[in-house]
């Protein structure tokens, strides 16, 4: 096996330690800026007036009402809108959707912006909003997977193939002695995380300066350059810290474009936030689904055929939808694998990425599904998995690039104690006669890299500075980087200034798809790198130096010293050997990417297993989630706090994804009737009991240089089907559709 770590250091004092974060103080002290704490001078606050329903156009707005308003400066309509450089329905960039910025008075979806108020205080702006007393001509709206025509979307608009098969799925249905045909259904959920959506933007000539929250500030500043007609480096995008991400904030939408619209044209600062119920439209969410599962086994229980059939909703005007189908193309061995999808357009706002696109909806219904699957055989859910264990990836044939599900699903059985669950459901009551009910499932999430930069510079006094545009939205990526960072340099992590956040330092790429650790991590690895190469070389060259002539035997660096690589007697200290060369400072680079041939030749995951107990009441049939255990393998990782905290959330997620989050339309009108945190569940604290996470050790010397997969989102994707299948467990009631409510377990 070829050893990828090539670089002068592997594990050093600072990675692989449960380091608090960085940044805690700064957060809970109120040091931390946030984009809406700023506030410039002469800055005007802008509010956007949504549309109340979902399909039509408006007709009339009270616009002398607004203006009359004492603090209202300025009315934006389609009527007066000033034009864009750049069309709205262009994809600048690779995180780029199609968006409403008042092109005209069509309504497309609720919450949709229709027009937009200037004020010089935000309860003028507000205030004047409300005085626009918008009327409509209403269409019909079309909300549900029912109620409007499929059709087979564009695969380039979607990135990969809408339909994927490999073998004949056809001779595996024929050769099957036994199947399940079932049919899942999933909510749309939206994007709330605590931090809406912000930005403060302020013009000056061609320049523009933005303070808003970016999961990608260099595309993002390239898709807002595109819109306005300038280069992308007359942008300077601020985003030192997130509220929450979770793929939301990686998109510019539509309110963004319009308040840096209105600082050009009124020539003074604009500030935007959106208010909760304003997080239920233009800022992207997760569609609803409909899957068709069809699975069938030969007699012992093998799969000859996983067949899986995606329905998403987009909307009328893009083409995102949730992949959710996909979810069963590289889990299990199957004689033959079919993934297809098709698309619904819907009176909605365009779906995007939420944490896990795609793989937390499918896997949702594949783990059901399989459980459904094993029930029909009379095999425990485990013994079916393993049974049916893809030591290679189904249908390519890839090995993969390291695989510990086997361990996890032991690790996490035995602390769960799956061995002493019983096979038929209904079986387990608690002290206080509650049904109890265990259920599992197979958490996965792809590895992907993105292309990064990175500087470092050793200083004249051994301590050191790294920069990269990193974006922490509260997963301590500010944390976890500096100690990559630090571990490439040689240094303690308190001699290492760690800066981010600011789309002036090199490029780190994008926060999202669990990849930001391992992207922007490799970059800032590599930069060490060279710095450490260039003082190896001033050092052999000098002298003076207990180092000198040793350049053919490479260094190693740690705690500040650089040492012969394999001879701990000779060594040199930074400040010494630059101290000795002048004082002058040492600076280096790094890039990162993902090699082609490493990619192509494997195919590469992190694997997991969730066990979830549950118990209902028998008379009031209320379900709550007692415990849930989670053994995960995701590579090197880099703080064990972090990876928890980050593990913790998504299984917290996939709790409310299983039994909570849902939002619902007004039939009339087409607009979400929950739209807000009271109506639109999410869990409390009350509702999250046990949690346990556990770490299985893995190495992979092929997903990149620091063996990082990352940990963002496979937490969710176990923990769905897991919830799901236990609730079936403690009642015999199998529900498919998510979320699972009272009303699904009551009667017979």
């Amino acid at each position: 096996m070829p050893d990828t770590l090539d670089t002068h250091v592997r594990f050093g004092s600072n990675s692989g330690q449960p380091i608090t974060r960085r940044d805690g103080r700064a957060k809970v002290t109120g040091g931390a800026t946030f984009a809406a704490d700023n506030s410039p001078d002469s800055v005007l606050h802008a509010v956007y007036v949504p549309a109340t329903i979902a399909r039509g156009r408006v007709t009339a707005l009270d616009t002398a009402a607004a203006e009359a308003h004492p603090g209202v400066t300025h009315v934006v309509t389609p009527q007066n809108r000033p034009p864009l450089q750049g069309d709205p329905s262009d994809k600048p960039t690779m995180f780029s959707f199609r968006f409403e910025a008042l092109q005209d008075d069509t309504v497309r979806y609720a919450g949709q912006p229709i027009a937009l108020i200037l004020g010089e205080t935000l309860e003028a702006a507000t205030e004047g909003a409300r005085l626009l007393n918008p009327r409509y001509e209403i269409a019909t709206p079309r909300t549900g997977l029912d109620e409007a025509a499929h059709y087979t979307f564009d695969p380039d608009a979607f990135g990969k193939p809408a339909d994927t098969v490999h073998g004949d799925p056809e001779a595996g249905h024929a050769a099957a002695a036994h199947s399940v045909d079932v049919t899942y259904e999933t909510a749309p959920q939206y994007h709330n995380a605590m931090e809406t959506h912000a930005v403060v933007a302020s013009w000056d000539g061609d320049r523009l300066s933005l303070d808003m929250p970016s999961q990608a500030l260099s595309m993002t500043c390239a898709g807002i350059a595109y819109y306005f007609g300038i280069p992308a480096e007359n942008v300077t995008l601020r985003s030192p810290y997130l509220g929450g991400g979770f793929g939301s904030k990686a998109i510019p939408t539509g309110p963004y474009v319009l308040a840096v619209l209105a600082a050009r044209m009124t020539g003074r600062p604009v500030k935007m936030m959106l208010t909760r119920q304003q997080m239920f439209g233009p800022v992207g969410h997760r569609g609803q689904t409909r899957q068709r599962l069809r699975l069938g086994t030969d007699a012992e229980g093998r799969l000859t055929v996983l067949d899986h059939a995606g329905l998403s909703a987009t909307s009328t005007f893009d083409d995102f939808i949730e992949p959710a189908a996909n979810a069963s193309q590289g889990l299990y061995a199957a004689g033959a694998l079919r993934s297809t999808h098709s698309a619904v357009r819907l009176d909605v706002g365009t779906p995007g990425p939420m944490r896990a696109p795609g793989e937390a909806s499918g896997s949702a219904a594949l783990e059901c599904a399989m459980d459904e699957m094993a029930e029909t055989l009379g095999m425990d859910p485990l013994e079916f998995r393993l049974r049916n264990y893809a030591e290679t990836e189904p249908g390519t044939g890839k090995p993969f690039s390291s695989k510990a599900l086997r361990e996890c699903y032991a690790q996490g059985a035995e602390r769960f104690g799956w061995a002493d669950r019983p096979l038929q459901p209904g079986q387990m009551r608690d002290a206080d006669g509650l049904r109890v009910g265990w259920g599992m499932g197979t958490a996965f999430f792809p590895c992907p890299m993105f292309m990064a930069e990175a500087n470092a510079t050793l200083r004249a006094d051994g301590t050191a500075m790294v920069e990269t545009s990193a974006a922490d939205m509260g997963q301590g990526a500010w944390t976890a980087l500096a100690q990559i960072a630090a571990d490439s340099l040689g240094l303690p992590l308190d001699q290492v200034e760690f800066r981010a956040g600011h789309s002036g330092l090199p490029d780190a790429g994008v926060a999202g798809g669990s990849g930001h650790t391992a992207t922007a991590g490799s970059a800032l690895h590599a930069a060490g790198g060279d710095v450490i190469r260039q003082l190896g070389e001033i050092a052999a060259a000098d002298p003076d130096s207990p180092l000198h002539g040793a350049g053919n035997a490479g260094f190693t660096a740690r705690d500040g010293r650089l040492y012969v690589a394999g001879d701990d007697s000779r060594s040199d200290a930074f400040a010494d050997i630059l101290a000795r060369a002048g004082g002058a400072e040492v600076s280096g680079a790094g890039s990162a990417s993902r090699a082609p041939e490493a990619a192509e030749a494997h195919a590469m995951n992190a694997h997991g297993a969730v066990f979830a107990e549950v118990k209902v009441d028998p008379d009031l049939c209320q379900m709550r989630v007692t415990r849930l255990v989670g053994a995960f393998a995701a590579g090197r990782i880099i703080n064990p706090r972090l990876a928890e905290s980050q593990l913790y959330g998504g299984m917290i997620w996939g709790l409310s994804f299983a039994l909570h989050e849902e939002a619902r339309h007004d039939p009339a009108r087409g607009h979400i009737v929950n739209a807000d945190l009271a109506g639109y569940h999410v869990p409390v604290n009350a509702d999250v009991h046990g949690l346990d996470v556990i770490s299985v050790h893995e190495d992979d010397p092929y997903v990149n240089a620091l063996g990082v997969k990352g940990v963002g989102e496979i937490g969710i994707t176990g923990t769905v089907g897991a919830i799901g299948n236990a609730i079936w467990h403690a009642t015999g009631k199998r529900v498919r559709r998510f979320p699972i409510r009272i009303d699904d377990l009551l009667g017979d």
